[in-house]
This record gives structure tokens, sequence and C-alpha cells, in this order.
């Protein structure tokens, strides 16, 4: 017996077995620790000391001992103001940028809550927090080869628009891949956002490492926005996800990139979800 299935009628279905697959994911994975920076109860400079408490173990930092970062008390909780400098690019002049970690896991799920201000100018682009793993920092135009690592940030582009940027085992150039958000998406000026990164490993020489991000917009529910299914993130075993790379500034390679005016991009509730398969 033979079945007719008009268009719409498929569409509907791989949408139900893309979800029914997510559910269970979820559903064989096991949550094995959350670790949610906790950030200091009043306004003020972000001090180096202050930052070590908060962030232990990280091997670098810019932007924390240059004064670029501050404690701002809003909405009944702290955020993390990070400044941007007019007319600068990069993480050693503009912004702030370091890498935390929390040991190895095959999964990992980073989420935080941030916003742009009001006067925010997005010019070409530039670069926001994400995951990282490997005895390598990757970044910078330095690739991932499979064997030293990866990362997975995201990137507000021009207009607003956003999306993954990546350092994987099979990269098409020196930098890194862009995954777009969906066409009509925006950030959003002087409104929060909510943001959720999945990252899971692949077994070493598969293409079958996941990636995944979310994004709430205010007054709207949670939405997928990059869903990457077949990830190489390493050749080898001796690696996995291990940190949180906050790594935010504009950039790009010149000052074309650089913004017209001063700005800033608060975030809170960070936290990493430690992911078990």
């Amino acid at each position: 017996m033979v079945f007719a299935m008009n268009r719409k009628d498929w569409h509907s279905n791989i949408t139900l077995y893309k979800s029914l697959w997510l559910f269970v994911i979820v559903l064989t994975a096991q949550v094995h620790a959350v670790d949610v920076i906790r950030l200091p109860e009043t306004s003020g400079p972000y001090t180096v000391e202050q930052w070590k408490k908060d962030w232990p173990r990280c091997e670098f930092e810019d932007g924390i001992k240059e004064g670029r970062v501050e404690v701002i008390r809003a909405d009944e909780k702290s955020w993390l103001r990070v400044n941007y400098a007019k007319g600068e690019i990069g993480p050693d002049k503009n912004g702030a940028d370091w890498r935390w970690p929390f040991g190895d896991r095959e999964s990992a799920q980073l989420k935080y809550t941030m916003r742009f201000s009001t006067d925010f100018d997005f010019v070409k682009g530039g670069k926001l927090p994400g995951l990282s793993g490997g005895p390598e920092n990757i970044s910078g135009g330095k690739p991932a080869d499979g064997k030293n690592g990866f990362s997975a940030r995201l990137m507000w582009r021009r207009d607003g628009r956003g999306e993954a940027y990546v350092y994987h085992a099979q990269q098409s150039s020196n930098y890194g891949d862009s995954f777009p958000f969906p066409s009509d998406f925006r950030f959003p000026k002087g409104q929060p956002i909510e943001v959720r990164i999945l990252v899971k490993m692949n077994n070493p020489n598969r293409k079958d490492g996941l990636l995944r991000v979310w994004i709430g917009m205010p007054g709207k529910a949670e939405f997928l926005v990059v869903d990457k299914p077949e990830m190489q993130w390493r050749t080898t075993d001796q690696f996995g996800v291990d940190s949180i790379y906050f790594d935010t500034f504009y950039g790009g390679g010149d000052k074309s990139w650089a913004p017209t005016n001063s700005g800033f991009a608060e975030f809170t509730n960070i936290e990493v979800s430690l992911i078990d398969h």
C-alpha cells in the first residue's frame, strides 16, 4: 500500500521528527552540575582581585586591569558592563576577554542574559561570549586543526544581525566559520535578551558533534537560531568542551570595524550546565 504525502505534510513531519530527536537527546542527557558566576552585589569598578575571585583559574585577561569592566546594579540584579571605546578594535583596546576553565566535558551548555546600550553602534560586527575547549586558545586567525582546540562564540553583525562564529576542525580558512542567524533576526538595543549555547563534542574523526544556539527576545518565547548537527570539533579524544570563553569586542581586523561612539554591553545570569550523555 502506498500513501501520498503533500509538501505541507512532509515539512510538518520533518519538523516533528526534529523535535522528537531533540527531546530524546534531552531525556538521555544528565545535567551533572551547574556553575553560576556570582557577581558582587554592589555597583563599582570590577577589580582584578574581584575578577580572580569570581572567575578563578583563568590564565589571561584583557579589559579588567584597564578598567573597561564594571558592575552595575539594575533590575534587582548585578550586571557586568563591558565598555567599548570609540574608534578602537580588538580585546587589547576594546571590550574584554578571558577564558574560564570548568573541566573537560563531552557536552556543555552556556546561558546568559545580555543587553546592548541604547546608542550601540553595530558597525560591521564584534564578538560575544561562547564556549571553547582544548590545550590552546583558538581565535584571532589561529585555525583549529582537530588537536589544538576549538571555540564557538557569537557575533553581532551590521544592523544588529547575528551569527555563531566558530573555529572547528574542518573550518574553511584561518578564521572562524560564520553560521548566520535567520535573515530577519536583529539584536535589540536597550532590551535584555536570553542566550543559550549548546556544544556536544564529536567522536574523534567523526562528524557527529553538535552546535545549537537559542535566543529569547523580549516578549517572545525562546527560539532556535543555529542548528549544526554534524560538527567535527576534534580528531582526538584528548580534550572536550572545557571553558567559558568570555570574549567581547569590536572586530574584525582593521579600523573599519571600530565604533563611531563609545558604548557598552551588559551581562548577567551567567551559568554553564555540564552535561553527561
